[in-house]
């Protein structure tokens, strides 16, 4: 069976082309595209300035992407939601919301599951299931901003999955998303997050866009990091940073490094020191994060005067440090926690989701 287009994935002129062709004015895509990426409509039938038949012939014709969802947590500390949503598929994905003084946050997955098989993420302990389309990257954010009635003005893509090991569909979630017909953020808005895929990171340079790239980083001891996240068995330390380097040359934009502290195994004194001179030198931010134990890791977090020395030891070396302020520690807030409780319950989904 043929597989019904994706119009939620396409861009303006793909969409034009599609509408073209199955007999409408070439104004109407833009209405559609709008009714889609701006007024985040969960329904052909909501798109009234179409005609009736040709709302009839895009349900027919065309696969509309609407996430439902599951379940949310909300933190009774600093209200940070935790989403699960449900894919026609039956997978699930997960996202948050956070507020900042700066604005509302989402962070949103990239896949269903991880292969990546970092140590201390709950994403990668069942795999990877598939990618996301940009259309299910996009309603993560849709259905958020329906549900809080909020504002959305920073996206992250730092949630389950790993992003540059979902290329082609983030690029073309960013276009969709940075779009003046569509919510229009601006790419200095959203932050990418990847474990090192050196290739990738090499050929986003040269797209030269103006997201920030996060690297989670973890370690600044080759050994250690081979250790704790198996992506640095391919792609060494050396050859990492020679490409956030390269990254930084063809966009300008200064790196965000992730380092997630685990207690007894990271957080000592020589192991801030390995970071900064690992980063000497370099257009550089250190975001240091007291982890989120996940019970199958064995991981712990390290107590709030460890992370203020290691804080301190990096700073006195000129390193530019910020550690993450900790929302919704009273929820499953660390990536793939939800759903991986979820998935341990047993639910099955069944793909005709009309009845939820």
């Amino acid at each position: 069976m043929k597989q019904k287009p994706d119009i939620k994935s396409m861009n303006l002129a793909e969409l034009t082309e599609f509408v073209t062709e199955a007999g409408q004015k070439p104004f109407r895509a833009k209405q559609l595209y709008q009714w889609m990426h701006q007024k985040m409509s969960v329904s052909i039938d909501e798109m009234t300035n179409l005609s009736a038949a040709f709302r009839e012939s895009l349900k027919e014709e065309a696969t509309y992407t609407v996430l439902k969802q599951v379940d949310v947590q909300i933190s009774k500390r600093d209200g940070t939601r935790k989403y699960l949503f449900l894919l026609e598929d039956g997978n699930m994905v997960e996202s948050v919301f956070m507020r900042y003084k700066t604005g509302n946050s989402v962070c949103i997955s990239s896949q269903a599951g991880c292969r990546m098989g970092c140590r201390f993420c709950a994403s990668a302990l069942n795999g990877l299931a598939r990618n996301l389309l940009p259309s299910e990257m996009l309603e993560q954010i849709y259905r958020i901003s329906a549900d809080t009635k909020e504002r959305i003005s920073n996206v992250v893509v730092m949630g389950t999955g790993e992003p540059l090991d979902n290329y082609d569909n983030l690029l073309r979630f960013i276009e969709l998303l940075c779009n003046e017909d569509g919510l229009h953020i601006s790419q200095r808005n959203v932050t990418v997050s990847t474990c090192g895929i050196v290739p990738k990171i090499l050929e986003l340079a040269h797209k030269k866009l103006q997201i920030t790239l996060a690297i989670s980083l973890h370690a600044a001891d080759q050994q250690k990091r081979k250790e704790l996240m198996p992506i640095a068995n391919r792609y060494g330390l050396e050859d990492l940073i020679t490409a956030c380097q390269f990254y930084f040359d063809m966009t300008g934009r200064r790196i965000t490094f992730e380092y997630s502290l685990l207690a007894g195994v990271n957080d000592s004194d020589g192991d801030a020191d390995l970071l900064a001179k690992l980063l000497l030198g370099m257009n550089c931010h250190v975001n240091l994060i007291p982890v989120n134990p996940v019970k199958e890791s064995g991981f712990g977090s390290p107590d709030k005067e460890s992370v203020a020395d290691f804080r301190r030891r990096l700073e006195q070396r000129g390193i530019q440090v910020t550690v993450r302020r900790e929302l919704g520690g009273d929820i499953d807030a660390a990536c793939g926690q939800l759903r991986k409780k979820y998935m341990e319950k047993g639910y099955i989904f069944e793909t005709n989701l009309a009845n939820l």
